[in-house]
């Protein structure tokens, strides 16, 4: 019988470190020849899939992979493209089956949030019903750090890093000038529903009244008078106010401060522009001269300032997803586990993708100040060691040396989709 081969792909938006999961997946899989034949990526993730767009991964020197490790973005593309339930859409799902049996591949690895984590089990449970082997695991991966029952979402850590960095230098910069121009900073970050990436900007400050001196969270419903008055107070302070704001900031009635009135492939309102919208709501109250900035891709693709122990955790979920399959565990997920002591240390553990699939966690009101408008000291002791540690890609010539790959096609045995 011939060697069985996985299928790996990346899902939803990107991050700094999403490629070392992959490097972490592929360098195991090589590892592995008796149990394990090629493993193929899919183009532009699971759409790969369906339109039969397999990549050779093993065209690809050990140097190149060991390279993904240090490269942002997704090497192999990736897709906003949520997969509908089995009973409304069987046909896809069955394509997928049609397409693994095809290239004999009995391994599928699935790097992605919450929505993919629910792909992943539905694969899972239709494999099943359908009669064909297959062993489905879910590679987390979010800067949001929403996934419940892991610690902390590989991507995240390098997020926070960057943001810190990004509000301590804006903060030195709004301090130079405030005297006699910008009086207000605001940045926004990335967030729907959760605020831990507004939150690790509170590590910024060194002491308390440092910037930020305001964060604007999801969990928190936005009050306009309370806003206005902090900025307020803040500026006849300390001369200066710094704000971070999640995009997913939204009023008591549920409504987003910048709600675009679209959605996005997977069904979710269309966010960006709570930056502009604070800052026109402060210069038309108080009138004072502001800047805003929207960290964007900027905060996701920032792989020269990643954190080490986000690379060391995004590579250790992707090695142990491919552990996990060859102990024949099935609908699972590698989660980041953090262990008691004065000392961070952490560990992989196992999690059921039921458990898994389309839950969002939030941060803790515990993380936010009594005002909220800060991160508390059990927020801080929380993030800081999720930064911890310079990651430095290899540069060339000034700039980051990233590697892209060949990702070349396999033949493809079937009729279009």
């Amino acid at each position: 019988m011939p060697r069985a081969n996985a299928f790996y792909a990346q899902s939803g938006g990107v991050t700094a470190v999403i490629n070392a999961s992959a490097c972490g997946v592929i360098e195991t899989a090589r590892l592995h020849k008796k149990e394990i034949g090629k493993v193929y990526a899919g183009r532009n993730g699971i759409i790969g899939a369906l339109r039969e767009e397999l990549i050779d991964t093993s065209r690809e020197s050990s140097g190149a992979i060991r390279a993904l490790a240090s490269t942002p973005s997704g090497a192999f593309g990736s897709c906003r493209y949520k997969l509908r339930s089995i009973e409304e859409n069987r046909a896809e799902y069955e394509r997928l089956i049609d397409v693994f049996r095809a290239h004999n591949i009995r391994y599928f690895f699935y790097n992605g949030g919450g929505d993919s984590a629910d792909t992943c089990l539905k694969v899972s449970q239709l494999s099943k019903t359908m009669g064909y082997d297959l062993t489905a695991i879910h590679v987390p991966k979010t800067i949001d750090n929403d996934l419940p029952i892991t610690d902390n979402s590989p991507g995240f850590g390098s997020v926070a890093k960057y943001v810190a960095v990004s509000t301590r230098e804006a903060a030195l910069d709004v301090a130079s000038m405030c005297e006699t121009s910008t009086k207000v900073f605001i940045l926004e970050v990335m967030g729907r529903h959760a605020g831990w990436i507004a939150g690790a900007a509170g590590l910024a400050a060194n002491s308390r009244g440092d910037a930020p001196q305001v964060i604007i969270f999801p969990e928190v419903a936005f009050d306009q008078t309370a806003f206005l008055a902090k900025v307020k107070r803040t500026v006849e302070r300390d001369g200066y106010c710094v704000i971070v704001a999640s995009e997913g900031a939204q009023t008591a009635d549920g409504k987003f401060l910048s709600d675009t009135g679209t959605k996005d492939a997977f069904g979710h309102a269309q966010l960006g522009g709570v930056a502009p919208t604070l800052a026109t709501m402060i210069s038309s109250t108080l009138g004072y001269k502001y800047h805003w900035a929207v960290s964007d891709y900027l905060q996701r693709a920032a792989r020269h300032i990643a954190s080490q122990v986000d690379v060391d955790q995004a590579y250790a979920v992707g090695k142990a997803a491919v552990k996990m399959a060859l102990a024949g565990k099935n609908a699972v997920m590698p989660a980041i586990q953090r262990l008691e002591g004065s000392r961070y240390k952490w560990r992989i553990v196992e999690a059921n993708l039921a458990k898994v699939a389309n839950q969002e966690k939030k941060m803790p009101r515990s993380f936010i100040t009594r005002d909220g408008f800060g991160i508390t000291d059990k927020a801080r002791r929380y993030f800081e060691p999720l930064i911890q540690g310079e990651a430095y890609p290899d540069y060339k010539r000034g700039l980051p040396n990233y590697i892209k790959l060949k990702n070349q096609l396999v033949p493809k045995r079937l009729p279009p989709m």
